[in-house]
């Protein structure tokens, strides 16, 4: 792989994406950044050396890589290939026409595995690399530059992007190939987002029924319930406050959803239809960009509705 580490693009510039921005740019890396409605505020980067520019083909120009850290796979598919008649071509406007041949594309957004497959091998013929850095933890971790990524791809690839991924990330594990660091990352969700729905369950029932809410943390917390997820629900169960774990429901029955289509092919799984359906009724109730502990107080609206 033939890059220049330091000449770094990036899309998506939200909450996980402005940790990762700040991170690359108070560590040396020369980095461009596209502006969209959909970014946090981003002064800080712009005042630290970052650059903002106002088109893709201004991102990518005299790059060797670029991040993506954006929603899914309609996001990442729209960026990389713009408008398209055939969805075949490279359309117009997207990162493909854009970019000179060697450029590599770091996907850190959570996608489909096969569509990152898709998108590999539609970029492959233009000379464009892509590999997936799918993202854990939270945007406090991004923040600190401890986030870990679950990668898919070339080893040579990705062993060229690594001086870029540890200014950012604590843990890198390489899964596998193409669409394996997606795969891989649905299954690590599907875990800690069950977990979090057992845990919601668990304290809106607490709540419900008044048991002290102190007693309640150290039965759990002290027993079989306690953890990472756990950990990050406490704040809210104490105090109200979501910084802890602001992962949004939105996201949550996005994710739920991919890795649905995921197991389709082979299996299907009542537990993870009957997780979905919790983060959809909190959904209904509290908003899509209200956060995963606040589903403690559907589960307990809930219950007290069913009780009369």
């Amino acid at each position: 792989m033939t890059m220049t580490p330091n000449k770094i693009g990036m899309i998506g510039i939200g909450r996980m994406g402005h940790g990762i921005a700040t991170n690359l740019v108070s560590k040396g890396f020369d980095l461009r950044f596209l502006d969209h409605p959909g970014n946090q505020p981003a002064g800080d980067l712009v005042k630290a050396g970052a650059v903002s520019c106002t088109s893709i083909a201004e991102v990518v120009a005299g790059r060797d890589l670029v991040i993506l850290c954006v929603t899914g796979s309609a996001e990442v598919e729209n960026i990389l290939f713009g408008s398209s008649d055939n969805g075949t071509d490279p359309g117009k406007g997207g990162l493909a026409e854009a970019s000179a041949k060697g450029l590599v594309v770091m996907d850190c957004s959570t996608c489909l595995p096969s569509e990152t497959r898709r998108f590999a091998e539609r970029l492959a013929p233009l000379g464009i690399t892509l590999f997936d850095a799918a993202m854990t933890r939270t945007p406090a971790e991004a923040a600190a530059g401890r986030l870990n990524l679950i990668l898919g791809g070339d080893a040579d690839t990705i062993a060229g992007a690594m001086p870029v991924m540890r200014a950012f990330a604590e843990v890198i594990t390489h899964a596998g190939g193409t669409g394996m660091g997606q795969e891989a990352k649905l299954l690590h969700n599907f875990v800690s987002l069950g977990f979090s729905a057992v845990l919601a369950e668990a304290a809106g029932r607490a709540r419900a029924a008044q048991i002290d809410q102190d007693a309640f943390l150290e039965i759990i917390g002290k027993g079989g319930g306690g953890g990472v997820v756990f950990d990050r629900f406490v704040p809210y169960l104490k105090h109200g406050n979501t910084d802890a774990f602001r992962f949004t429901l939105a996201n949550s029955i996005k994710d739920l959803g991919y890795f649905g289509e995921m197991i389709r092919a082979t299996e299907s799984s009542s537990l993870s239809s009957a997780i979905r359906d919790l983060y959809s009724r909190a959904a209904a109730d509290l908003g899509p960009e209200a956060t995963v502990p606040e589903m403690t107080g559907t589960v307990a609206r809930d219950i007290r509705q069913d009780q009369g």
